[in-house]
């Protein structure tokens, strides 16, 4: 007869929010990727909500009581799309020229750097003790399913006319894709 297992309570207790922040990350990266692959874009919403996060997340590791070095990078870090955002006021976007060029790569560098990092920092806040009560393959494997959720949205988001038709973009509100199926909602 095999011996029941036993879980030591403090190693649950400490690893217990780890669930809720992973599938809270998850909630919300897959959309921007899926975003991505359908309409080979990121939409004004899903930047101007990592710009609300992470601006209210630079006031708070401004105002946190640790030390200012480590909090410098992390607020110059959080501040990627309030760059973007500036740009988009002080660059023409209809001339195709080095300005425009600088705004893409920093549109870029504010949704790869900021949406993971903004998170990450939000989880700290969050959960200030995170860092310390959480084992290291926890925290790798909270990175792993929310890097594989995306990677799967953007796949899923690929091949989204296998599963979704037309009228499912239009009901939900959306534009339909060039490539997708015609039909009414399924």
């Amino acid at each position: 007869m095999a011996e029941a297992s036993t879980v030591d309570p403090e190693k649950a207790r400490r690893d217990a929010p780890a669930g809720v922040i992973m599938v809270g990350m998850s909630a919300i990266a897959w959309w921007p990727a899926f975003t991505l692959a359908v309409w080979d874009e990121i939409f004004f919403d899903d930047i101007l909500a990592l710009w609300a996060a992470s601006t209210a997340a630079f006031v708070y590791v401004l105002v946190e009581r640790r030390p200012v070095g480590g909090r410098l990078v992390r607020a110059f870090l959080l501040l990627l799309p309030t760059v973007w955002l500036v740009l988009n006021f002080a660059v023409d976007d209809e001339t195709a020229d080095l300005g425009v060029a600088i705004l893409d790569l920093v549109a870029i560098l504010a949704v790869l750097i900021g949406i993971p990092f903004t998170l990450w920092v939000l989880v700290r806040i969050v959960w200030p003790d995170f860092r310390s009560e959480t084992r290291r393959g926890t925290k790798w494997l909270i990175v792993s399913v929310v890097f594989g959720v995306a990677v799967a949205s953007f796949i899923l988001g690929l091949n989204q006319e296998h599963f979704l038709t037309c009228g499912d973009f239009e009901i939900s509100g959306k534009a339909p894709p060039a490539d997708c199926t015609p039909g009414p909602p399924e």
